[in-house]
């Protein structure tokens, strides 16, 4: 059976994989087996994502000034879908948590997620405009998802427009995540609620979010850099 849920794509949770734990790296079951002890459990992990604006749309008017909002809209969504198409069957909620359960590891071997300059995952049908929203152990038997296929966009791009947007020039050779903290530190940072690098990236601008979304995020992670740096 394959997991195709119209109730998912209307509340903006539009990303979907299925792996088979029997065929996953080592790398990843064993962090998986050391995190939760109910581990074998389960036959497959289920990863979720938001891709576009259409979960913004949904979320919007719960947002608060932190992301628990966004991560409570997730749990809720997955739960439901859980609790719907997999009654009598275990399951547990692994990610939102504080658990490192390898999310981008996951994303590469779906096929979403390739590395780019600004160090947001990329792919060529929705750009870095997507995110990983929640994921879950099952005791199910869905069909695994086939690996989204495709090089990363950002090898044909010639031009890199990411890099000379940066303001911070922390992108001129290898990332350089310290040149980036000091300059949205600073009082006159063109980035302190948007990444001039990602906004200036050509790649499925069609799905870039909205200003709004935009400014939302980046005020958060700014909040929590400041907040460290005290």
């Amino acid at each position: 059976m394959k997991l195709i849920n119209k109730e998912l794509e209307e509340a903006g949770i539009n990303l979907q994989a299925v792996f088979d734990l029997a065929s996953l790296p080592s790398s990843i079951t064993s962090t998986l087996k050391a995190l939760f002890p109910d581990f074998s459990n389960y036959r497959q992990l289920i990863l979720f994502a938001h891709a576009g604006r259409r979960m913004w749309q949904q979320v919007k008017p719960t947002l608060s000034s932190t992301n628990e909002a966004i991560d409570s809209y997730s749990r809720h969504v997955v739960s439901r879908f859980c609790n719907h198409h997999l009654e009598g069957k275990a399951f547990r909620l692994i990610y939102p948590s504080n658990h490192p359960v390898g999310l981008q590891s996951l994303g590469k071997l779906a096929g979403w997620h390739h590395d780019s300059p600004f160090r947001i995952g990329i792919n060529q049908q929705w750009g870095s405009w997507f995110a990983y929203r929640a994921a879950v152990l099952a005791d199910s038997n869905f069909e695994p998802t086939s690996k989204q296929q495709g090089p990363s966009p950002c090898t044909d791009c010639a031009s890199k427009p990411c890099i000379t947007a940066c303001p911070a020039k922390a992108l001129e050779n290898d990332f350089s995540l310290q040149a980036c903290l000091d300059y949205r530190k600073r009082p006159d940072s063109q980035c302190k609620d948007r990444c001039l690098a990602r906004m200036t990236c050509p790649v499925a601008k069609q799905h870039q979010y909205t200003l709004e979304q935009i400014n939302y995020h980046y005020g958060i992670s700014m909040k929590m850099i400041e907040d460290h740096s005290l």
